[in-house]
């Protein structure tokens, strides 16, 4: 069963956000990850309107997705983000 990996993503640091949006493409790819949607026009209908960039990820399962974020190769690349502030993200996993 299809899960989805959903998040939502304030970016501060455009240049050092970049260093972990480069790598991330290959490493959902090595997991059966299909980016969904990213980034695009939204309309926040109900909720904070502190995320400004939005992203939907499909996994052939659920496992697919959390071995994904766990990943020795998708946390490297997390650090890129997280290092500083540079970006802050909410990500969930669900079910399809």
């Amino acid at each position: 069963m299809p899960a989805y990996w959903l998040a939502r993503a304030l970016i501060n640091e455009p240049v050092a956000y970049k260093r972990y949006a480069d790598q991330v493409p290959a490493i959902l790819a090595k997991f059966g990850g299909k980016v969904l949607a990213r980034g695009g026009k939204f309309q926040i209908m109900e909720g904070t309107e502190r995320f400004k960039r939005f992203v939907v990820i499909e996994f052939p399962s659920f496992d697919d997705g959390v071995a994904c974020f766990a990943s020795a190769e998708y946390q490297a690349a997390a650090h890129h983000r997280r290092e500083n502030g540079a970006g802050e993200v909410e990500i969930v996993m669900l079910e399809g």
